[in-house]
């Protein structure tokens, strides 16, 4: 009996794996990993719509900030951005890795009030080697008296930062001496507070009372208004402001983009007017406490 030789099978060759290609919003270069991990990309590199909007409302911003940031001009220590109310630090780290990276200097500080995301930030940017990235836990008013902070910075930005958090990213801003500051501001509740304690009084002052006779109203005339000061305190205190939009409104309802580049010429005009609607409005109180800087003297 012959005794059967088995002679050994090749294995089959494994599928060669096909990588698909990267969505196109994907910029060349970019840290695929990075955007796992912010969990904008799936595992599989792939886009979602909610991921989608949201990644291209940080590219629109990003494109203005990256102008800023090309206009500065280098120094020793590099540039120097503050992000208020960093949250996860979507965009700063999508700056860091679109700019920063390459320039080999700069340092970008990420300020947040969340142990947790602060934490997991600093952890993400261990593993990628961003070691120019700094997070800290603190409110942003608390981070205007750090001394974990640099005295002055080129960019201070807030992105949402809600109610009065992009108040106080303005005068972190002010006091820090920023060059620019880009604001997208949310949530603004303050005003409309201030409006509703006097509703009655002021209904029987002036007519144009009615324009937050209504809660509803009440809620986006205070909105609105609130960014009208807003920028009038920065053109009395040496801005040049522009408004805008950050993205389309199928994307985001909260969509106002403040820009403001430091000129050093303070506007007389501005101060006068800032004055003059919180009168007409009747939330003089705020005076003190959101703009303390008016009563510095400034030119027209």
């Amino acid at each position: 009996m012959k005794t059967q030789v088995r002679t050994p099978k090749t294995p089959k060759p494994k599928p060669k794996q096909v990588l698909e290609a990267l969505p196109p919003e994907v910029r060349s270069g970019q840290s695929v990993e990075l955007l796992k991990q912010l969990h904008i990309l799936t595992r599989e590199g792939k886009l979602n719509q909610d991921s989608r909007r949201k990644l291209k409302q940080v590219y629109h911003l990003y494109q203005f900030i990256e102008k800023l940031l090309l206009e500065l001009p280098n120094n020793d220590q590099g540039l120097s951005l503050a992000d208020h109310g960093a949250g996860k630090s979507y965009l700063g780290f999508i700056i860091y890795d679109l700019f920063f990276k390459a320039l080999g200097q700069g340092t970008i500080y990420g300020i947040e009030s969340r142990s947790e995301l602060v934490d997991s930030s600093k952890a993400l940017a261990l593993r990628l080697g961003f070691d120019r990235m700094r997070f800290l836990n603190l409110s942003v008013a608390d981070a205007t008296q750090s001394a974990e902070l640099p005295e002055q910075f080129d960019v201070v930005t807030a992105l949402h930062a809600c109610d009065t958090a992009t108040d106080d990213a303005i005068a972190f801003g002010l006091q820090k001496k920023a060059k620019y500051m880009v604001l997208v501001p949310c949530c603004q509740a303050e005003l409309a507070r201030a409006l509703n304690q006097n509703k009655a009084l002021n209904l029987q002052r002036t007519a144009l009372a009615e324009l937050w006779r209504h809660p509803l109203h009440t809620r986006e005339i205070g909105s609105q208004l609130t960014n009208v000061l807003r920028c009038l305190y920065l053109e009395s205190q040496g801005y040049q402001v522009t408004v805008t939009e950050l993205v389309g409104w199928e994307h985001s309802m909260k969509n106002e983009l403040i820009l403001a580049k430091y000129t050093g010429q303070k506007k007389r005009t501005a101060a006068e007017r800032l004055q003059a609607l919180l009168q007409e409005f009747g939330v003089e109180a705020l005076v003190a406490g959101r703009y303390p800087l008016l009563s510095q003297r400034v030119h027209a």
